[in-house]
């Protein structure tokens, strides 16, 4: 099949590169360090179980799911995609 520009195995390792940066992004929103027994942005306690579970959290369960939410994007664009996928 011809590619134009596109090596063999190009589309796969788009796809790649693609999960990679996603495992990094997720890798650095990991909290770090020792968690808070208060919630930094409401003041609620923090649960004992999830200070326990997740090491540096700083967010209770609703603040950090409004946090998540704002933080939800959805590209449907591969940025690192080839020259000759984004002439198609």
């Amino acid at each position: 099949m011809a590619s134009g520009w596109a090596g063999d195995g190009a589309v796969q390792d788009q796809i790649q590169d693609s999960i990679n940066d996603e495992v990094a992004r997720a890798r650095r929103n990991l909290p770090s360090g020792e968690s808070l027994t208060h919630c930094e942005e409401c003041g609620d306690a923090i649960p004992q179980a999830r200070q326990k579970a997740l090491p540096g959290v700083r967010l209770c369960i609703a603040c950090q799911q409004e946090t998540d939410q704002e933080q939800k994007t959805v590209s449907l664009y591969n940025r690192r995609g080839s020259k000759d996928s984004q002439l198609r």
